[in-house]
């Protein structure tokens, strides 16, 4: 493997086909080879990472004992989703009321940074100032319509995600995010904004929450159209793996806006080659 032209500062990485593959309901993970041993490594040289996922499932105080539970050594501090963009970005623009399409858990994180939140059918949902959608395999055509009409009113609609599919260990599972999304728009005429990759809004938070600049930043990850993409609109380092929903073969005939600074099998081989800093 080529060494860098200058060793990452700081690293990013993708969860799903990254650091671990779940089953398509989300209910169980394998760790991918070499993630435990990059992230002792990082941890041993205290080199600042983090795991950004586009999963909006649950929160990091959920997610994180899970994970640990299958041996993947990650704290909770170094776990984010798209809903903690989200948080930041609802309470940065002043939003007072969040109706939201998305299960519990997605709730459930999205207070715990502050923001208050209504879903549809509920008293405040009618007067909400902004719609957000995340992960909802539920979703009834009940709550398209309230989120839709907040929308024509002119709230302003947020999402968690707009990729279509997530790596699992059963192969590509259903982004429902990315449907609904596609409900609203049809409808309203309104894209969202993405608060997950590979958005700016990831790429700065990332940038914060790293205290780095973009251009010592690895992103880490196996979707071209997600953190590839986000790293190379934001100026980062992009690391692709064949380990998840793309391969080598396709990574190679990836044009200029989706194409990695490397390609690797697995987060293992950043071991090699003077990717990590001493």
């Amino acid at each position: 493997m080529n060494a860098p032209a200058k060793a990452p500062k700081g690293f990013m990485f993708d969860l799903d086909g990254t650091l671990i593959l779940s089953n398509r309901k989300l209910g169980s993970y394998e760790v991918i080879p070499g993630a435990v041993e990059v992230l002792n490594e990082l941890e041993r040289r205290g080199i600042p990472y983090l795991a950004l996922t586009n999963g909006s499932a649950y929160s990091a105080s959920k997610q994180g004992p899970r994970l640990r539970e299958v041996g993947l050594p990650i704290i909770d501090g170094h776990l984010f989703t798209p809903n903690s963009v989200a948080g930041k970005v609802f309470a940065e623009r002043g939003y007072r009321n969040v109706l939201v399409l998305g299960t519990p858990g997605v709730v459930e994180a999205l207070e715990g940074h502050g923001i208050r939140c209504t879903q549809p059918g509920d008293p405040d949902a009618a007067s909400a100032d902004a719609v957000y959608t995340a992960w909802h395999p539920e979703c009834s055509m009940a709550d398209i319509h309230a989120a839709a009409g907040r929308v024509l009113d002119g709230a302003p609609f947020y999402t968690a995600s707009d990729v279509p599919f997530f790596a699992t260990k059963e192969g590509p599972a259903f982004g429902y995010s990315c449907a609904i999304n596609g409900a609203i728009h049809r409808v309203t005429g309104v894209e969202p904004q993405v608060t997950g990759k590979p958005s700016q809004l990831a790429m700065d938070f990332v940038a914060a929450r790293l205290g780095l600049p973009a251009s010592d930043i690895a992103v880490i990850g196996d979707d071209p159209k997600v953190e590839i993409e986000m790293a190379v609109a934001g100026g980062a380092i992009g690391v692709g793996v064949a380990s998840g929903t793309t391969n080598r073969e396709q990574w190679a005939a990836q044009g200029r806006e989706r194409r990695p600074d490397l390609v690797i099998e697995n987060v293992g081989e950043l071991l090699q080659g003077g990717w990590l800093s001493s």
